[in-house]
């Protein structure tokens, strides 16, 4: 009976199994809507007061954008709001309806989101009422929107980030190999 070297099949299953396994990972994840919303910006603005006024008058806004960062449309996309105020913009001028469901509140819908389409909806109102108070969720029929903080971060040199990237990559191929010479060493010991 022939001795099976074992290192020999695992170098050239190995990868196959680890090829296809990066297929099918690929093929679940970007045949997909993915759905990723995030508050643009909040604003207050103090107007003074007009003629018959004699109290300056507060203007709330804010902003919340939904982006379909997937690669299949989003279906039936709904922002969901506990109190919808009544001057709110959609850019860019896309078909959209509001809906009132049972439970109160209100809806802004929109039929389809295409892939890497954004939405961004301004909304503006007056005191009491702040940015907390409207917004409640984000989904779509394919399931809830992913809700992500945004922080401003200086953008780096792309001289840097290929810098970086070619160092990452040096890396890794260096730990592979090490792990090879591991495995190839243990193989021997053991042996």
């Amino acid at each position: 009976m022939p001795k099976i070297d074992w290192l020999v099949l695992a170098s050239i299953v190995g990868p196959l199994l680890g090829g296809l396994l990066g297929a099918a990972l690929v093929i679940w994840l970007e045949r997909r809507p993915k759905l990723i919303s995030w508050l643009g910006h909040t604003s207050a603005v103090r107007m003074p007061p007009a003629q018959s006024q004699t109290l300056p008058i507060d203007i709330y806004t804010h902003t919340v954008v939904v982006w379909n960062a997937g690669r299949r449309a989003a279906n039936n996309v709904r922002l969901g709001h506990n109190y919808l105020p009544t001057t709110y913009t959609v850019l860019p001028a896309v078909v959209y309806r509001v809906e009132n469901p049972p439970g109160g509140g209100a809806e802004i819908v929109f039929p389809t989101l295409v892939p890497k389409e954004q939405v961004t909806i301004t909304y503006l109102y007056y005191p009491p009422v702040t940015y907390g108070q409207i917004n409640s969720y984000v989904k779509s029929d394919e399931g809830m929107a992913r809700i992500i903080t945004v922080l401003p971060t200086p953008m780096q040199p792309m001289w840097l980030l290929r810098t970086a990237a070619v160092l990452f990559f040096l890396g890794l191929v260096t730990a592979l190999y090490l792990l090879v010479l591991l495995a190839s060493w243990l193989y021997r010991v053991l042996a």
